[in-house]
């Protein structure tokens, strides 16, 4: 009976296992799956043939999807609908709970992390590769501006006393200059190498300030600094 109805709804049977793990995450932690939590659930074997089956069910009508929305995965009425028909139980109870999980998921973007920044003696961060499902949940209420987002983790406790500790992460608006004061990546080009400071210009050189009293600033010049992005957020480090 269920192998008539997916082939009457286009589904195939691993589609329908999708449909129904996302009810479930919705249903049992009130939020929708990762891709990667839904390669584990229903027993796909890589993110791109998730992805691929995602984009099925988005065609046909099923789910919607926000790239920029952490667990950006919704039902539609039609996805409901077919949940309902194979013995799912999203009559009037259940329903309004995966509308609550929809937009608990909305409130939230997804940021990547591209990898670590020095909060020390500056140090060479690998190269910026990433897997869009290694990302940090972000409230939208917590940030005014949720254009061009990356994150960094911290290493070393030069900001210290602002507040950034060894292993926190920073949510970084990107931007290539940067205000007295302003706490910023920078690249250094003669080092080939980042750090997180508080940015000054100092005469004809670029302070690079930590917020440590027991290190000394970083002078450069202009010409060897280029800004990566300014911190807009820090996400502390509690385990």
């Amino acid at each position: 009976m269920a192998k008539n109805k997916s082939k009457k709804d286009g589904l195939s049977e691993r589609q329908e296992g999708i449909l129904r793990h996302i009810y479930d995450s919705m249903q049992d932690t009130g939020r929708p799956p990762t891709i990667r939590e839904l390669c584990k659930a229903a027993d796909i074997s890589s993110t791109s043939v998730a992805n691929y089956n995602l984009q099925k069910l988005e065609k046909n009508g099923y789910i919607k999807r926000d790239a920029e929305v952490s667990r950006g995965i919704r039902l539609s009425e039609q996805a409901l609908a077919w949940l309902a028909g194979m013995g799912n139980a999203v009559q009037e109870a259940a329903s309004p709970l995966v509308a609550a999980a929809q937009n608990l998921a909305s409130r939230f973007i997804s940021v990547p992390l591209v990898g670590t920044i020095a909060a020390g003696t500056p140090i060479i961060v690998p190269g910026n590769a990433y897997d869009y499902d290694d990302a940090v949940e972000v409230s939208r209420s917590m940030i005014a501006d949720d254009k061009e987002l990356f994150a960094l983790r911290v290493k070393g406790d030069s900001m210290i006393d602002a507040m950034v500790s060894d292993g926190d992460i920073v949510i970084m608006k990107k931007q290539q200059l940067a205000r007295n004061g302003e706490m910023v990546a920078v690249w250094l080009t003669d080092e080939e190498s980042t750090t997180l400071k508080y940015f000054y210009h100092d005469g004809d050189k670029v302070r690079l300030q930590p917020a440590n009293p027991t290190m000394q600033p970083i002078y450069a010049n202009p010409e060897t600094v280029q800004i990566q992005g300014r911190v807009v957020m820090v996400m502390r480090q509690t385990a």
